[in-house]
C-alpha cells in the first residue's frame, strides 16, 4: 500500500552535493520545498561517529543518502549510527540510499582464511534497523542475496546509453564497447546491446595480485571508437593500459564509461596523461577538485535517477521501470534531446 506521508531525506557527509540534488528535484516533482532534514553528523575527537536529529521523524518515511566510499569506515558508521538513530526516534521505515557500495569486491574468499566482507557490511545494515537498501551498479549482483532485506540495484547502463547516443549520435556505427576484463563482458553487453554496437574484451593475465603482466585484445577494434565500459576506476592503472592496448590495436580513440569514479592517487594524473579522450563517471562518490578539474574527465549526475526511484519506492511503483533508457529518458528532461 502506498505511503501517505511525505518521503523524508537525511544525508551523512559523504556526498552532500548529491544528497542536496536529490532534494532540489524531489522540490520539482512534488510541487513543494523539500529540504534535507535538519541534523548533525560530526565525529569527537577521538573519531566517533555522533548523530543527533533535530526534527521529529516519527512514522515518517526516511532516506538515508550515503554512499560507503572513502574513508570507507568512517562513512560506513555514519549510515549505521543514522540510522540507529532513526530507527530510536521511531521512523516507520528506513531505506539506505547507498549510490556506492564499499566492500562489494570482497564479495567471496579468494583464498584459504580471508573474509567475505561485503556479507558481514549487509549483516550490519540490517541490524541497525534499515528496512531497505537502493544501490547503483554493484560490483557483483550476486551480493543482492547476502542481505535478508530488500535491495534495488540501478543500473547505470540505460544512463551511458543516452549518453552515447547523445555524444556519439554521428558515428554510433564506428563504436566498439570494450570489457576490460572477462568478468565485466555482462555489463559491457548490456551497454552494447542497448546502442546496438559491437563487443570487444581486453584479456589480462596477472603475475601478481596488483600487477597486469599482459593485455590481450579479443575482437576487432580496427578503426573503432572504442569505450571501455566499467563500474569502478580506482587508481586507473588498468584502465590507462587497457586503452593504450586498443590503440596499439588500431583503434582511432578510446573513451571509458565508469559508475563509480574512486580514482585514488595517482588516477587523475594517469587518466590526464593517457591515450583515452575521454573518462564518463558518475557522481556516486563526491568528485575531488582535481576530478572537476580535469580536462578529460566528465561527471554524469545520478540526481535525476536517484529521485525518480525515491519516489517509486515511497509510492509503491516499480523501480525496473528505470531500467529502460526510454523510462530514464523524460527523467533526464532534455539533458539528451536531440
Amino acid at each position: 500500500m502506498p505511503v501517505l506521508s511525505e518521503p523524508k531525506l537525511i544525508s551523512g557527509n559523504a556526498n552532500r552535493p548529491l544528497a542536496r540534488s536529490i532534494a532540489r528535484r524531489m522540490s520539482m516533482h512534488r510541487g513543494t520545498s523539500v529540504s534535507l532534514v535538519d541534523a548533525r553528523v560530526e565525529r569527537f575527537n577521538d573519531q566517533e561517529v555522533f548523530v543527533e536529529v533535530f526534527e521529529n521523524v516519527r512514522g515518517e518515511d526516511m532516506f538515508i543518502i550515503q554512499p560507503t566510499s572513502k574513508p570507507a569506515n568512517a562513512n560506513l558508521m555514519e549510515l549505521l549510527i543514522i540510522a540507529d538513530a532513526l530507527r530510536r526516534s521511531s521512523a516507520a521505515r528506513i531505506t539506505a540510499v547507498i549510490p556506492y557500495f564499499g566492500y562489494a569486491r570482497q564479495d567471496r574468499r579468494t583464498k584459504a582464511r580471508t573474509p567475505i566482507s561485503a556479507k558481514l557490511v549487509a549483516n550490519l545494515i540490517a541490524v541497525a534497523g534499515i528496512d531497505r537498501v537502493l544501490t547503483l551498479d554493484l560490483h557483483a549482483t550476486q551480493i543482492q542475496g547476502f542481505f535478508d532485506i530488500p535491495v534495488d540495484n540501478l543500473y547505470a547502463a540505460p544512463l551511458f546509453a543516452l549518453d552515447v547516443r547523445h555524444h556519439f549520435k554521428d558515428r554510433l556505427g564506428e563504436i566498439t564497447v570494450v570489457s576490460p576484463d572477462v568478468g565485466g563482458v555482462s555489463r559491457a553487453r548490456e551497454l552494447a546491446t542497448r546502442i546496438g554496437s559491437s563487443l570487444a574484451i581486453v584479456d589480462k593475465r596477472r603475475e601478481n595480485p596488483g600487477e597486469v603482466a599482459e593485455m590481450t585484445v579479443i575482437g576487432d577494434v580496427t578503426d573503432k571508437t572504442c569505450l571501455i565500459v566499467d563500474d569502478i576506476c580506482d587508481t586507473a592503472g588498468t584502465l590507462c593500459k587497457a586503452a593504450e592496448v586498443l590503440m596499439q590495436s588500431g583503434a582511432r580513440e578510446v573513451h571509458a564509461y565508469i559508475t563509480h569514479g574512486v580514482l585514488s592517487d595517482p588516477a587523475v594524473e594517469r587518466i590526464t596523461n593517457s591515450v583515452m579522450e575521454s573518462l564518463v563517471v558518475t557522481d556516486s562518490i563526491e568528485p575531488a577538485e582535481e576530478v572537476k578539474a580535469a580536462p578529460n574527465i566528465r561527471i554524469v549526475p545520478t540526481a535525476p535517477l536517484f529521485t525518480q526511484a525515491v519516489l517509486n519506492i515511497w509510492s509503491g511503483t516499480s523501480v525496473s521501470s528505470l531500467f529502460e533508457t526510454d523510462t530514464l529518458l523524460p527523467v533526464y528532461e532534455g539533458m539528451y534531446s536531440e
